[in-house]
């Protein structure tokens, strides 16, 4: 397991056209995933040796689907992915990490506070119980919604949609299954208010493979 938290050589580029200035600041992230992230469970020790290429600049590239300071709402944030990336990366924008277990909340809270993530935020929930039917809502709709490996798009759309502002979007990354999520779950993210999906690649150039993301707009 490597100790090493800084890119290896052939990601410097690409780590570096993630994170500009602040790729300090996401160095000493990986650091924290490596360390306290296996220890407490939240990533597996074989990640360590991954950290770059399959988490944190996987993340990064969806950057590039996110318009300047909006809110982004990450739902079953886990060790902060890709919310807290985002947050680093992107320091114009407003993060709200949704995380209903209560290990991975402290890790996220501890991470905010140690990376010095000003504007994130953390709202210990389920996102069935961050929908704005009460008054204030407990999480605010935002205009960027953002969920990873946390479920089928069917029920990723029941769940982040009614969290999506009119108008906005969510973003799912995903994998090669993708196009056949779209085709089996099409018809239950029009039910939960979607438009037709689309599939995008991020990072396109700069990371091989791109992140696939599906690319869901609120009606």
């Amino acid at each position: 397991m490597t100790s090493d938290p800084t890119p290896p050589p052939d990601l410097v580029p690409a780590a570096a056209a993630c994170f500009g200035e602040r790729l300090e600041l996401a160095v000493r992230y990986a650091g924290l995933l490596m360390t306290d992230g296996v220890e407490r469970g939240l990533l597996g020790p074989r990640e360590s040796a991954r950290i770059w290429d399959r988490h944190l600049l996987n993340c990064a590239v969806i950057a590039e689907l996110v318009p300047s300071g909006v809110a982004v709402v990450d739902v079953g944030s886990g060790a902060g992915l890709p919310g807290v990336v985002l947050a680093v990366a992107r320091p114009d924008l407003s993060v709200v990490l949704v995380e209903p277990l209560a290990r991975r909340a402290a890790f996220l809270s501890e991470l905010v506070v140690s990376l010095g993530l000003a504007d994130t935020t953390i709202v210990r929930a389920r996102a069935e119980e961050c929908v704005p039917r009460r008054r204030p809502p407990l999480v605010p709709p935002a205009p960027i919604v953002t969920a990873r490996a946390v479920a089928s798009l069917d029920r990723l759309a029941a769940w982040c949609l009614p969290l999506v502002a009119p108008g906005g979007r969510l973003l799912a990354l995903k994998g090669d299954s993708a196009a056949a999520e779209v085709r089996q779950h099409r018809a239950a993210i029009a039910r939960a208010g979607g438009a037709e999906p689309r599939i995008r690649l991020c990072g396109d150039g700069v990371i091989d493979p791109p992140t696939t993301v599906v690319e869901i707009a609120r009606r």
